[in-house]
C-alpha cells in the first residue's frame, strides 16, 4: 500500500465516531458532572481557542452544525463548565467562555488523554513515539488545501 493510502486509512480509523467515542469516554468519565464524550470536543475546542468564541465560530473546527455545537455548549453551561455572555460589539452574539471549573475539567481530561496515549504507545520505542509526535504535528500544522480533482 502506498504511504498516502496507509495514512488515509489510519486517519479514517481515528476519525470514526467509535474510535473517538471510546477515547473521549475514557478521558471524560467522572471528570466533572455534565462532561460527556459528546460535549468534550466543544470544551476542548474552546480551550484551544484561548478566548471566548461563539458556537458558529467553533462549528467549522469541530465539523459539526452550529445547532449541534449550540446544544452541546448548552449542556456545558448547565454543568457550570462554560458561561455564555454577549459579544463586546454585538450584544446579540452569544460568546462561550470557560469557567474555572471548565478550565480544571479540560486540564484533567487532557492529563488523562496524555496517559491513554502514553499507555497505548508504551511498547513503542521512545524514538517511534517522538517520530509520531513530530510527524503528526507537522501534518496538522497546515490546513489541508481544498483541491478539486477531475473525475475524467
Amino acid at each position: 500500500m502506498e504511504p498516502a493510502a496507509t495514512i488515509a486509512n489510519a486517519l479514517g480509523v481515528v476519525l470514526t465516531r467509535g474510535f473517538r467515542s471510546g477515547l473521549y469516554g475514557s478521558v471524560t468519565l467522572g471528570v466533572a458532572p455534565g462532561l460527556t464524550e459528546a460535549n468534550y470536543p466543544v470544551l476542548s475546542s474552546l480551550a484551544r481557542a484561548g478566548e471566548p468564541r461563539s458556537a458558529a465560530a467553533l462549528s467549522p473546527d469541530l465539523g459539526l452544525d452550529r445547532s449541534v455545537v449550540s446544544r452541546r455548549a448548552a449542556e456545558l453551561v448547565r454543568a457550570g463548565l462554560v458561561v455564555q455572555g454577549p459579544g463586546p460589539d454585538d450584544r446579540r452574539q452569544a460568546l462561550l467562555t470557560l469557567t474555572p471549573s471548565g478550565i480544571g475539567a479540560i486540564a484533567e481530561a487532557r492529563r488523562r488523554l496524555d496517559a491513554v496515549i502514553a499507555d497505548h504507545t508504551s511498547t513503542w520505542t521512545e524514538a517511534d513515539r517522538e517520530a509520531l509526535a513530530r510527524l503528526l504535528s507537522r501534518f496538522t500544522a497546515t490546513p489541508l488545501a481544498s483541491t478539486e480533482y477531475s473525475t475524467e
